[in-house]
């Protein structure tokens, strides 16, 4: 299946890997030439000129670009060049209500979108092992499985376009909470001078468990910060969540 990636940022680089060693990745664009070419030195595949030139050759459209905004852009841009019948899948963080804009815009031109926004950070994106959450036709989604199941450990259809921001919307939530739990508490076991080690060892396995924790505890009362999913994203996706609880 001729898959191209719009955005080879953090998880859009590992995602695009992947679907180069199913043979799956036809054509990849980044804005910033040079943050995609590790992603074109281990393929082979040169940056396609421009969003159009991607759009004309690929049957499914991955794309993983920050905000609401650079959506639109890249939506906009494949709108006037993809063929009929092409999937567009967003796995970007943005609101319900740009992936409805971002439908009804491909809808024109006969294209087919799913809003598709993925958990597991970095390291889920690496190792094919994401959570992705689809908005959007069934048909639509079994025409781009081939390429999800590649990148992801367990796909979930949520209902139609919107619910798979919605859906992040709670992920997100959930994680910002979760992560102050977790950070708080740890301190608070450091300042009791306790073995942080066999800490999160006994509590990692017990009703306390939690991602955050098994991925990020030991590394940080260890005073290592690798770099990894931005704060500034977080907060703009809490933003998202702000406006979205409001309407």
């Amino acid at each position: 299946m001729k898959t191209g990636v719009i955005g080879l940022g953090a998880m859009g680089a590992p995602m695009a890997l992947n679907l180069h060693r199913a043979g799956h990745l036809a054509a990849v664009w980044n804005r910033t030439a040079a943050r995609a070419e590790g992603v074109c030195r281990d393929t082979g595949l040169a940056l396609a000129a421009d969003i159009a030139a991607l759009a004309a050759q690929c049957e499914v459209i991955i794309i993983s670009v920050s905000a609401d905004r650079d959506v639109l852009e890249v939506v906009q841009a494949i709108a006037c060049a993809a063929r009929p019948g092409t999937v567009v899948v967003d796995t970007s963080t943005v609101s319900a209500q740009t992936a409805r804009q971002a439908a009804e815009l491909l809808g024109e031109a006969g294209i087919d979108f799913l809003d598709a926004p993925v958990s597991g950070g970095v390291e889920g994106a690496k190792n094919g092992a994401l959570s992705v959450m689809v908005g959007g036709a069934e048909a639509a989604l079994a025409k781009a499985r081939p390429a999800l199941e590649v990148i992801s450990a367990r796909i979930t259809h949520i209902g139609p376009v919107g619910s798979g921001q919605a859906t992040k919307a709670v992920n997100q939530m959930m994680v910002a909470g979760i992560n102050q739990a977790v950070t708080q508490a740890l301190a608070f076991g450091q300042a009791m001078q306790l073995p942080m080690d066999k800490v999160i060892e006994a509590v990692g396995s017990g009703a306390a468990g939690n991602w955050f924790l098994q991925h990020r505890g030991a590394t940080m009362v260890a005073g290592q910060f690798a770099p990894g999913f931005r704060v500034a994203l977080h907060d703009k996706d809490l933003g998202i969540c702000q406006r979205m609880a409001e309407e």
